[in-house]
């Protein structure tokens, strides 16, 4: 409170006052009115300009993201303030390293000048009380985790007496008009989760039941609650398999209080992380329930009959580079049967799969094969300036010619044998998983075609080996092999691929739009 300021009218000050839920029990001294009074009374007396007042009411200081304190920075960033002053360092924040960021760092830089009144603390002169900040941040920063600590600890214990401590209690239910922490049940919705139930009940599939309520116009749980999207999607407001099949798992609708799904990262961020299903916080007999627990169990039993169905993944070359041109989002990849009964992957927009019905997209269907040598061609064009047969035949033809001087193709010969072994090894294996009924006629068909081909393709190789430990090394033809064998691979590489090309874009039109991630290779192409 003793700080002198000898040239007032150099500076334009900001007052920035915050105060958070926890800051309200510490008693009437922490309020926002008190800490305005106590900071125009500074300003009245070394008569400084003030340019503006931020407040921050119930906001904690762990966190920076608060809409007034961002509004100053952005004062700041535009010359506009040259002065913060707050009550106290804790003000300012809670967190020692963004605090201490701020102090050291950000304030020098932008030529502002901090001053925190019972501290101390003036950033615009040398004293003690600037030198013992960081352990002021510090303590600021263990009353947060502290506080952090014990609010954490009164909502497990709440948690675990079944009580309701969540935002918004799960569709089909509402808070209790009366008592705190308890839901009833939400009557202008909860006919909507009993027939999703029946629906399931019947057998109709989770995706079914979602076109079913978008056609009809059902609003979505998130619609029902008001809930505001931060960055909407062409389904929002739409309902999902995903949606309906956690509603169908959930044990809230047979009476059960299920919480603690998500968890905090630390006080420090807002981030939560999911937790898995035996470390939910699960109080039987909490509330009324919608669904009786035997409709509950049948269902159940339904959904999960299904999951075998929906388990199976498919590997290709450009896996993840993918995209919808029309939506944006990453393409789904099916499986279906041609004339011959081959099996041919497919890429369709994952938006219409999902949301056939509502219109959102369209099915962009296309063969993988197509779109593989489309983008292989075009890697092939682009790449042409860059891989250059004539340089690489010198360097490989010096590689030849050492190879044939240290060692002969015995010890490659002897690989290539033990791995046709294995393989052989892994059929009759397969072969055997089948007659037992450990795999399916379909998945041994599947995977015995594959390995029977890497085999072939091993033996081919095997065979060429012994043909030309016979003959003598013709240096350049052998040359020209290894350089045509490279270019062909490099380019088939995704290591190569996943390195060149950010994404691929499907149009409507099946047009194939290819982005790479040089703006040398763009531009090329």
């Amino acid at each position: 409170m003793y700080l002198e300021i000898s040239n007032p009218m150099d500076y334009h000050v900001a007052l920035y006052i915050r105060l958070s839920k926890e800051d309200e029990n510490e008693g009437p001294s922490q309020s926002v009115q008190n800490q305005e009074s106590l900071l125009r009374e500074f300003v009245q007396q070394h008569r400084l300009s003030v340019f503006d007042t931020y407040v921050d009411d119930g906001w904690s200081g762990t966190s920076f993201d608060r809409p007034s304190f961002q509004r100053m920075i952005g004062d700041i960033e535009t010359k506009k303030v040259n002065m913060v002053i707050t009550k106290d360092l804790s003000r300012l924040g809670r967190d020692y390293i963004m605090t201490g960021h701020y102090m050291e760092r950000y304030f020098p830089e932008h030529r502002v000048r901090y001053i925190s009144l019972l501290d101390g603390i003036d950033t615009g002169v040398d004293s003690t009380a600037n030198d013992i900040t960081p352990f002021r941040a510090i303590m600021n920063d263990m009353y947060a985790k502290d506080i952090s600590k014990k609010i954490k600890s009164v909502k497990r214990d709440k948690q675990r007496k079944g009580q309701f401590i969540g935002g918004k209690p799960m569709y089909g239910y509402k808070m209790h008009p009366t008592e705190k922490n308890k839901i009833v049940i939400d009557e202008e919705v909860a006919p909507v989760v009993r027939r999703i139930f029946a629906l399931a009940l019947s057998g109709m599939s989770c995706r079914k039941i979602a076109t079913m309520l978008n056609e009809e116009g059902i609003p979505t749980p998130a619609t029902y609650c008001g809930w505001k999207v931060g960055n909407p999607g062409p389904y929002t407001g739409l309902w999902s398999s995903e949606r309906i099949s956690e509603m169908l798992k959930n044990e809230t609708y047979i009476g059960n209080m299920v919480q603690g799904r998500m968890v905090k990262i630390s006080y420090k961020s807002k981030k939560c992380l999911r937790q898995s299903p035996e470390n939910w916080v699960v109080v039987e007999g909490t509330h009324e329930p919608i669904i009786d627990p035997e409709t509950f169990q049948k269902v159940q039993m339904l959904v999960n009959s299904r999951k075998h169905t929906r388990s199976r993944t498919y590997d290709f070359l450009l896996k993840g580079l993918i995209f919808c041109h029309e939506c944006g989002y990453p393409m789904a990849v099916l499986n279906r049967k041609n004339a011959a009964g081959e099996d041919r992957l497919f890429f369709v927009c994952r938006t219409y799969q999902r949301f056939t019905k509502a219109g959102v997209c369209t099915c962009h269907s296309i063969k993988e094969e197509t779109v593989n040598d489309a983008v292989l061609t075009k890697v092939r064009e682009v790449c042409q300036t860059y891989l250059n047969p004539d340089q690489l035949r010198p360097i490989a033809e010096e590689a030849v010619e050492n190879a044939s001087k240290e060692s002969s193709c015995e010890a490659e010969m002897q690989a290539l044998q033990s791995k046709i072994t294995a393989l052989t090894t892994n059929l009759d294996q397969m072969y055997m998983d089948r007659l037992s009924g450990l795999l399916s006629e379909e998945d041994f068909q599947r995977i015995y075609q594959k390995v029977k081909m890497d085999r072939t393709v091993l033996e081919d190789r095997l065979k060429s080996l012994q043909e030309q430990a016979k003959q003598p090394v013709n240096t350049e033809e052998k040359a020209k092999t290894l350089v045509k064998q490279f270019l062909d691979s490099a380019l088939t590489s995704r290591e190569l691929l996943v390195s060149l090309i950010e994404r691929v874009e499907l149009t409507e039109e099946k047009e194939i739009i290819i982005k790479f991630r040089f703006h040398e290779l763009e531009a090329i192409s």
